[in-house]
């Protein structure tokens, strides 16, 4: 019997997640979306309409309809405000829970949920999807080769003209709290390193469309001496960078350099002499297929963590990680201060 879940937050985000679960036939047999909850009953029924959902119970009450058809899953898709009462009433109803992103508002917010689901005994992970890509999966598989030599930066570029429109556009902190976690988390993913301290600054332009902190620099100070610094813009027009930024790795013995699509190349020195070495090309490690997915990918081991008694890949013990970089940029930006990151 695939287990049954509640799908909370019917808007613009949810088709996503239902059309990778759709479109993946094993995720199809391992869940049943059996409710969905919105504040707006019309645009839960028109998601039900559109993916088939016809057997899906509509509700603009979370609470009630957890108890009444205590479901074994959470798919929580809500707005970041709502996030912190949706996750608890999911975990205190019995479900496994998994959430988009920002994992909480905030820090205690964030530790209190993992509190939470260690209390109740149950899974609480995070949708990074573009964490499963397979530009990041391939950069980790080549410093975990040492092709590269010994890590020294990372370097990364995100600038995207985004209209939205809706809650992002009235956000405090917009790109750093809704968009910049993917990089950040993608950062740390890829170096395998733990974030120590961060100097940020954070901007919105005179011509910006949002209401605060569409754009931001940052250095985060990583350990092993490894150095990431993020510039990005969510209100920058005229030459898009990929949604998932562009990279520099810096490594001791050469470069490797990816477009955040499908153009990632590496360069090795292969002399020692020259006022410039020599280099010669190196293929970067190829990722895993089954990891490269997406939405797809962050369900399918979520699920398997569900029936191992595992904890998924972003689960939220690791996702507060890159939660706390996130929070400590943004202290850096008010305090114009280098701030430690406690984890």
């Amino acid at each position: 019997m695939p287990m049954q879940a509640v799908l909370a937050g019917c808007g613009a985000m949810a088709h996503g997640w239902i059309e990778a679960i759709k479109q993946a036939p094993e995720l199809a047999e391992t869940v049943e979306i059996v409710g969905l909850v919105d504040l707006d009953s019309a645009v839960a029924e028109a998601l039900a309409a559109k993916h088939g959902l016809t057997r899906a119970r509509i509700a603009t009450d979370l609470t009630a309809l957890l108890a009444e058809l205590k479901p074994d899953v959470l798919l929580d898709v809500v707005v970041p405000a709502a996030r912190a009462h949706v996750v608890e009433a999911g975990l205190e109803h019995g479900c496994h829970v998994l959430s988009e992103k920002p994992m909480a508002p905030s820090m205690v917010e964030a530790r209190r949920l993992l509190a939470s689901a260690e209390r109740c005994g149950k899974i609480h992970a995070i949708v990074q999807n573009r964490r499963y890509n397979e530009g990041v999966r391939r950069i980790r598989a080549t410093l975990e080769s040492g092709a590269l030599g010994t890590l020294n930066a990372i370097h990364c570029d995100f600038f995207v003209g985004a209209h939205f429109g809706g809650f992002r556009e009235q956000m405090d902190h917009v790109l750093l709290l809704d968009m910049a976690i993917h990089t950040l988390d993608a950062a740390r993913f890829m170096s395998g390193k733990q974030p120590m301290a961060v100097y940020c600054q954070e901007t919105n332009p005179k011509s910006s469309w949002y209401a605060h902190g569409s754009a931001a620099n940052a250095i985060f100070e990583f350990s092993d001496d490894v150095t990431f610094t993020y510039r990005g813009s969510w209100s920058a027009e005229g030459a898009n960078t990929s949604w998932d930024s562009e990279w520099r790795i810096v490594g001791s013995r050469g470069t490797l350099l990816w477009d955040g699509d499908d153009v990632i190349s590496a360069k090795i020195v292969s002399g020692n002499e020259g006022f410039f070495r020599p280099v010669e090309d190196i293929v970067p490690a190829p990722a895993d297929p089954a990891l490269t997915h997406g939405h797809a990918s962050v369900l399918f081991d979520f699920f398997r963590a569900i029936e191992t008694g595992t904890q998924p890949e972003t689960a939220g013990l690791d996702n507060i990680k890159s939660l706390a970089m996130v929070f400590a940029a943004i202290e850096s930006a008010r305090t114009r201060q280098r701030i430690e990151i406690e984890l």
